[in-house]
């Protein structure tokens, strides 16, 4: 039997909207305020929004149950995956001292811990957000901060920060060229779009981030080095997206911003070098770290390289694995499907949503092949040949990685069940709608609609598959430009990355800062919807104001 989905349950909007959001605000409640641990709180939100599919939704038992199964498999493949495995990667750089040879080799570069992350954080993170998105560069970037030190809030909450700009040219284009598929967008439109919106934030995010960590003052006296990186991004990140594609903007870019800094710096550093590795205004009372004073060993060049090659081989390996003919190849070989029983094609989403009644897939691929977490863990055992583990070494060691990272891999199941559920039960575009019924003010609102859609999802593809469709229907009716909404969508959504439920637990694994997640989302929660809210404007600018206004791909 076929169920069809509803939007205003209680017959009132303002009421169905407040309902549909209680799952969500039980989650972050409890993982934000009463300091439940994040399982624990996944877990209640995930019981809020069985009780409010099924109970005022009309949504049947079974669906909601597959809604959830569905969610908790793809939380386990293929975020859960990436983050074993990459937390194994940096286990054995760990253990056996390459990973203390590669801070000191960072600290070469510069001391100066804000220049530092500038390099890690966003330039770093960008290259691994291009080449393979999905959770990757925050597990990186975290790893290699918590390792130089900075203090667990720091490591954490500005690696989400800086993981933003790129999100939406992520994984060689993926958000923006499902949109497209999906949607029935022009690809290289909305390329286009996204690219005369986001090269603005790709300068003003490096500005925002190294203010967030060290304050106003701090972040003037680097501002050389700051739009060297942010501009030299946000320039190539323009010229790809509009001349070339969205397939490779994060990377040329991030390739780009990582040698005009390291080069910058050849000929300047600041007066002051700052050593701190805590936020300002915060304390290392929040966690232990590594103590950034001890005097930097100084290691030859032979040393050097082999620290970073373990590093190296994880680049190599992600940027294969993230190649569409790589994948494709993969999936060929190995890639069995499953339609879930009792979902599958047993749900019809609703106008005014889509224009006639549409059938909801529900279809679990098992990819382990093609899985960029597959990537890594090849990289890892590599890496960790060349390391000179032995084979049973390596198998203990990933075992007991597997063992440290439990309760996140539990949290990551518990949270994409949630999601899954609030999808497939009509809920999430409940507030969809809520943010399309806004007018004039939709251009700023339409754009919240993506920041949302990414909180929920903790993916803008996900957002973007998500209400696409929608922001195209509402931008007709409006008489603004499809591809102008279709782009902020994307470029809103970017800023919901570091509010997003198992973007934050990859960070606090990637940290071992466990149970400290409400600490992260309290830190972020302001740095997103201020940045969601600053694209919103442009947005409306571009819809409405002259000359932002001639920058719209019609």
């Amino acid at each position: 039997m076929v169920w069809q989905q509803i939007y205003d349950p209680l017959g009132n909007m303002l009421l169905s909207t407040l309902l549909a959001a209680v799952p969500v605000v039980v989650m972050l409640v409890g993982l934000g305020f009463l300091h439940m641990k994040a399982h624990i709180a996944a877990g209640a939100g995930l019981a809020a929004a069985l009780l409010v599919a099924i109970a005022t939704y009309g949504m049947p038992v079974e669906m909601a149950a597959s809604a959830a199964v569905y969610g908790g498999l793809t939380g386990l493949l293929p975020i859960g995956w990436i983050v074993l495995n990459i937390i194994f990667l940096h286990q054995l750089t760990e253990q056996n001292g390459s990973f203390q040879v590669l801070q000191d080799s960072i600290a070469g570069i510069t001391e100066d811990r804000r220049l530092q992350l500038l390099l890690i954080a966003f330039a770093f993170g960008a290259f691994f957000e291009g080449a393979a998105g999905f959770g990757t560069p925050v597990a990186v970037t975290a790893a290699i901060l918590i390792g130089l030190g900075f203090s667990p809030l720091a490591a954490s909450g500005l690696s989400l920060i800086a993981n933003t700009a790129p999100v939406a040219f992520g994984a060689l284009g993926t958000p923006i060229l499902t949109l497209a598929k999906v949607h029935g967008y022009d690809a290289m439109a909305v390329s286009a779009m996204v690219g005369r919106q986001l090269p603005f934030f790709s300068l003003l995010v490096p500005f925002w981030l190294i203010w967030a960590f060290a304050g106003r003052r701090a972040m003037w006296q680097i501002w050389p080095a700051i739009l060297v990186t942010g501009g030299s991004f946000a320039i190539m990140q323009f010229l790809v997206s509009n001349y070339i594609g969205p397939e490779l903007v994060d990377v040329i870019a991030a390739v780009v911003s990582m040698s005009c800094l390291v080069g910058f710096l050849k000929v300047w550093q600041p007066s002051e070098i700052w050593t701190s590795v805590s936020l300002k205004g915060h304390t290392d009372s929040e966690g232990s770290a590594p103590q950034a004073t001890a005097k930097r060993t100084q290691h030859s060049r032979a040393d050097i390289i082999r620290a970073w090659t373990p590093w190296a081989i994880l680049t190599v390996f992600i940027f294969i694995w993230g190649l569409p003919p790589v994948k494709e190849f993969f999936n060929s070989i190995f890639a069995p499907k499953f339609p879930l029983e009792g979902l599958h094609n047993l749900i019809e989403k609703m106008p005014p949503v889509v224009p006639e009644p549409k059938k909801e897939a529900a279809v679990y691929t098992l990819n382990l092949l093609s899985s960029t977490g597959t990537g890594i863990l090849l990289s890892a055992i590599v890496g960790g040949l060349v390391m000179k583990y032995n084979p049973l070494n390596l198998i203990r060691i990933f075992f007991r990685t597997l063992v440290l990272v439990r309760y996140s891999l539990l949290t990551i199941v518990l949270m994409l069940a949630l999601g899954s559920l609030t999808r497939y039960s009509g809920t999430d575009t409940t507030l969809g709608l809520a943010f399309a019924n806004t007018g004039v003010f939709y251009p700023f609102f339409g754009t919240l609609m993506g920041w949302l859609g990414v909180a929920l999802t903790g993916s803008d593809t996900a957002s973007n598959v998500l209400f696409g469709g929608m922001q195209k229907v509402a931008a007709e009716q409006l008489g603004l430009s499809p591809n102008l909404m279709g782009a902020a969508n994307s470029s809103g959504g970017v800023m919901g990355k570091m509010v997003d439920a198992q973007s934050i637990v990859v960070a606090s694994t990637a940290t071992r800062w466990f149970n400290h997640e409400g600490d992260i989302l309290r830190y972020v929660f302001f740095h997103s919807i201020a940045l969601a809210c600053l694209v919103g404007i442009l947005v409306t600018l571009q819809a409405y104001v002259y000359p932002f206004t001639l920058m719209v791909v019609k």
